[in-house]
């Protein structure tokens, strides 16, 4: 809780302790904070002990750190049962991106012209089917029907 309060900020905030409630008075302040600090922990200790028996024994393994979105659905994306660790791996999203990059400049890629070499040595590959777009033709430019405004 207080990992990141270093040896400076403790001298400050035993010095002012003491300013502020005198030599005499502070270790009963401190026995009081103490005290009611440790009441607080029993009560949500025996709030969660009586919240868990009132659940019944299907929820014995129930976390109430379960309850921050970010803990639930970190813990439901590491659950192996639904595949997705096995998905995560296989997407490769800078391969993807280099292989779209490459398809627009109209340069093959690595793994395309593994495909193309195949398909010129084995087999007939028609145009659509097993063949490269290629993207960098430019369409020639088709003249538009003239606009009618009485036909709309």
């Amino acid at each position: 809780m207080f990992n990141d309060i270093g040896a400076l900020e403790v001298v400050t905030l035993v010095v002012l302790a003491v300013l502020v409630f005198g030599p005499d008075k502070l270790p009963k302040v401190i026995q009081d904070v103490t005290r009611t600090i440790r009441k607080i922990r029993e009560f949500s200790d025996s709030a969660k002990a009586d919240i868990r028996n009132e659940l019944g024994p299907e929820f014995k393994d129930f976390e109430f750190e379960d309850l921050n979105p970010k803990t639930f659905i970190r813990k439901q994306l590491d659950n192996d049962e639904l595949g997705l660790k096995e998905i995560r791996n296989n997407l490769d999203l800078k391969k993807e991106m280099a292989e779209l990059t490459d398809a627009v400049h109209g340069r093959e890629s690595a793994s395309a012209s593994s495909v193309s070499s195949s398909d010129s040595s084995g087999g007939s590959s028609s145009g659509a089917i097993g063949g490269s777009v290629d993207m960098t033709k430019k369409r020639e430019i088709e003249e538009r029907p003239p606009y009618d405004m009485d036909a709309t």
